[in-house]
């Protein structure tokens, strides 16, 4: 009779996809040789830590309840093997205690061999990240979402719709969805087929259409340049949606440019600018007239890696400088420098919005503009919200997940 594969310390799905071919330990550590000729290392208090046993985890949430600390003794490894379902058994000292692995989690998390070149990263990207430049005929990725309202949660129709649109936003920070209902408010149900709004200031749905009295550029009929929404804030949103409900008007073109692609531009043109921009602090505030948000940081934001995490550029929302006195003359022609950037044609995307249409954007990569429009010229009338990039990896993390079960033989645990 063959033991079922012990249960893994979260709720995901992770086929066997290389077998436990051997094991060997030591009090400290244990060595599985794959089938596919991997070696892995596992350390025996990282063992005992992610065992999936009721006095590790609560077995209701997968939720830790160990306290490392209220152990008689670091957790040592007596004997190792590979039991009849092909999981690793680990029997710990002083607890006297048997654990069993789940073989395809371990592989999945096998630390001893993640790292490498990529020593400071904690995972890989879910997609590939890629730059991109515009220019002329160039437009975003572009995909057919009729339909959408209609498919069910967590099916594979919605799936189909879904994936690859969470794909093209994770790699190229940006998709195009098109015909999708234009009945005003529809923009949440939508959303929130990725995850929960972020309400603001603005409310949780906001509408972006000329109107008297505005607060903010964007209710007007100026053209904006190129920016991210709300630098103003601690933490700026990280995804925005634009949702077109009508557009007659003449002009208004949309502009869409890869923040990372005009960084790492200055990057290469520009290395002491682009060095000054990651280190300078800038104010930038939004100080209207029942509200005061102001947050002080660099333009370009890197990762312990030294690679690109985010951008906060928006000239209509900078305040005074506030720098050392001898800081000052660098930060501006840094400043000066990518701005003649951001007005090179080469990196701008151009489309105009059509009715049903609705654009999803990384704001904390992608820079966004809009070329002036006649008012008095016919209706324009688009409705945003916000989201976290949190909630489109979430989503995205579970229909791999999904996917991942479909791939597990019938009856298959963990």
């Amino acid at each position: 009779m063959t033991t079922a594969l012990p249960l893994t310390p979260d709720y995901d799905a992770w086929p066997v996809e290389s077998r436990i071919n051997r094991v060997e330990s030591t009090p400290r550590l244990v060595t599985i040789h794959w089938s596919d000729g991997v070696v892995s290392r596992y350390h025996s208090i990282w063992l005992r830590e992610n065992a999936a046993d009721d006095t590790t985890v609560n077995p209701a949430t997968r939720e830790r309840i160990l306290d490392l600390s209220t152990l008689p003794a670091w957790p040592e490894i007596a004997h190792a093997e590979i039991d009849n379902s092909g999981a690793l058994c680990v029997d710990f000292v002083p607890e006297d205690r048997r654990l069993r692995f789940h073989p395809g989690w371990l592989r999945a998390h096998d630390y001893d061999n993640a790292y490498g070149d990529n020593a400071c990263e904690d995972e890989a990207p879910l997609v590939p990240v890629t730059t991109w430049r515009g220019g002329p005929g160039s437009a975003p990725d572009s995909l057919d979402a009729s339909g959408l309202l209609d498919t069910s949660p967590g099916t594979e129709a919605e799936e189909a719709i879904l994936a690859p649109a969470l794909e093209s936003l994770l790699g190229k920070g940006l998709v195009r969805l098109h015909n999708l209902p234009t009945e005003p408010g529809s923009l949440q149900t939508i959303a929130r087929r990725i995850g929960p709004l972020r309400p603001t200031n603005f409310g949780e749905l906001f509408d972006v259409r000329a109107k008297p009295d505005p607060d903010s550029n964007a209710y007007t009929a100026i053209a904006l340049p190129p920016h991210v929404d709300l630098p103003t804030r601690e933490y700026q949103p990280g995804l925005q949606c634009l949702h077109c409900l009508e557009n007659s008007v003449a002009g208004g073109e949309a502009v869409m440019l890869d923040g990372f692609a005009v960084a790492e531009a200055l990057r290469q043109y520009h290395p002491e600018a682009y060095t000054t921009l990651t280190r300078a602090r800038w104010r930038f505030a939004n100080t209207s007239r029942s509200t005061d948000y102001v947050w002080h940081a660099p333009m370009i934001r890197l990762d312990a890696c030294g690679e690109l995490l985010e951008v906060r550029i928006a000239d209509f929302l900078r305040g005074p400088l506030q720098t050392p006195f001898e800081e000052v003359e660098p930060a501006y022609e840094a400043l000066m420098a990518l701005q003649r950037l951001l007005r090179d044609p080469s990196f701008a995307i151009r489309f105009s919005y059509q009715p049903g249409d609705l654009v999803i954007f990384d704001n904390r990569r992608l820079l966004h503009a809009r070329d002036a429009f006649e008012g008095d010229s016919g209706h324009r009338w688009l409705q945003g919200c916000y989201l976290e990039r949190d909630e489109v990896r979430s989503r995205y993390r579970m229909i791999q997940r999904v996917r991942r079960q479909r791939r597990l033989p019938a009856g298959a645990t963990g």
